[in-house]
């Protein structure tokens, strides 16, 4: 079964949530926010690992093994759900993910707004610290699909490479996979 829920909060009404692509609806960071003005429906973290699951749990005949992948934003997503919740999935894979949002200008700002200005606690939502000390089940080689011409990998917002040595450190295995399309 795949199950493709569409993360982002719509309609709340905070100002600045609709003002940018990059931040707001359609760009939650799969993160449970901490600032006041976003922590009360920007808690996608949660709702990716915790409603969501129950509602499949209870709604489908589901064999308990599970995967999670993702697109960019939602690869960064995949990336940080599977590290942060050992044993919840199997494997994980992530197409043109962001890899390192602490040091990618597209990140810092989503971090700065939804979590507030202590960079330290950022690494608690970023897939390339959190490996480091990732301590959990296997996961299998960890995939990341990345093309060569994405835009944003050309402008330094992906990062895949910082994610892969911060694996190697870890010794936590992981395949980068780079796309010539």
């Amino acid at each position: 079964m795949i199950v493709a829920p569409d993360t982002s909060p719509r309609g709340c009404n905070i100002e600045g949530e609709d003002d940018s692509y990059d931040f707001g609806s359609g760009a939650g960071f799969y993160l449970d926010a901490s600032e006041e003005k976003w922590k009360t429906n920007y808690r996608m973290h949660s709702y990716i690992t915790k409603e969501l699951q129950q509602l499949v749990n209870a709604s489908f005949p589901v064999s308990g093994k599970q995967s999670v992948f993702g697109h960019s934003m939602g690869g960064h997503g995949a990336l940080i759900c599977a590290l942060k919740n050992p044993g919840m999935f199997s494997s994980v894979s992530a197409f043109s993910p962001i890899c390192n949002p602490c040091e990618c200008a597209w990140g810092q700002k989503a971090f700065t707004g939804y979590l507030g200005s202590d960079k330290e606690a950022w690494k608690a939502h970023d897939a390339s610290c959190l490996v480091k000390s990732y301590s959990g089940p296997p996961l299998g080689d960890i995939l990341i699909d990345q093309g060569k011409d994405d835009n944003f990998l050309g402008q330094g917002q992906l990062l895949p490479d910082n994610f892969v040595a911060a694996c190697a450190e870890a010794k936590v295995p992981v395949v980068l996979r780079m796309q010539e399309v």
